[in-house]
């Protein structure tokens, strides 16, 4: 009897032993589930979406450098490879898909010969005050700056570049003045092209934070400016 009793026992804490063991492995899958779909995408988030375009352009200019490369290109594709990377870090920061690339923004800058029949009657006004232009060419505001409307519904984004305020372009050499305004909150900023890059206008860290809203990475609504 005794011996039998034994046995139940060591049954019952095995039982339990299991049962404890299947229990923490449930709440681990349940854990790791949640967080997996706290993951936010291009789709549900718009931060996400401005990270992943940047990377989207990013791509789409090493490709472009790879397809007509120069003696430049390799530097090139390697500097825009570092930026990804570290476009990556802040995507897994902000919990977004990380790796997660758009190109969005490609499609808007496409028909050019529409940008200055808008702008056209735009353009007759501030004539009188183009030596004005030069001025504010540097200042992050830019409001007294007006120019040729380009890139007619384009969006912008970040390069990822540091430095001082710059942009980047595929359409206009660098020495370029853009003004960029953010038609969502009003500010804009006044910047030199100094680089190439895969759509209109790309800004670096320094000029998009003059213009971004808080915890966004795209600007939808933007006005595109020539000014010098």
């Amino acid at each position: 009897m005794s011996r039998r009793r034994t046995l139940s026992t060591k049954k019952k804490i095995a039982l339990l032993v299991s049962a404890v063991t299947v229990a923490g492995g449930g709440a681990f899958a349940l854990a790791a589930t949640s967080n997996a779909a706290s993951v936010q995408n291009a789709q549900t988030s718009q931060v996400c979406a401005g990270l992943a375009t940047a990377i989207g352009n990013n791509q789409k200019f090493i490709a472009d450098q790879r397809a007509a490369p120069d003696a430049q290109s390799e530097a090139r594709i390697a500097n825009r490879e570092a930026v990804i990377a570290q476009i990556k870090v802040q995507q897994e920061a902000s919990n977004c898909a990380v790796g997660e690339s758009a190109q969005g923004s490609q499609t808007a800058p496409q028909p050019p010969q529409s940008a200055p029949a808008q702008s056209a009657p735009a353009q007759a006004a501030p004539a009188p005050s183009a030596p004005a232009q030069s001025a504010p060419a540097n200042n992050a505001g830019g409001g007294a700056a007006t120019g040729q409307q380009v890139c007619v519904g384009s969006t912008v984004t970040l390069s990822g570049e540091g430095g001082a305020p710059a942009a980047s372009s595929n359409q206009f050499p660098a020495g370029t003045k853009l003004k960029v305004t953010n038609l969502d909150n009003n500010k804009s900023t006044t910047v030199e092209v100094t680089s190439v890059s895969g759509s209109c206008a790309l800004l670096n860290n320094a000029a998009f934070e003059q213009v971004r809203e808080p915890g966004k990475f795209l600007i939808r609504k933007a006005r595109i400016e020539k000014v010098g």
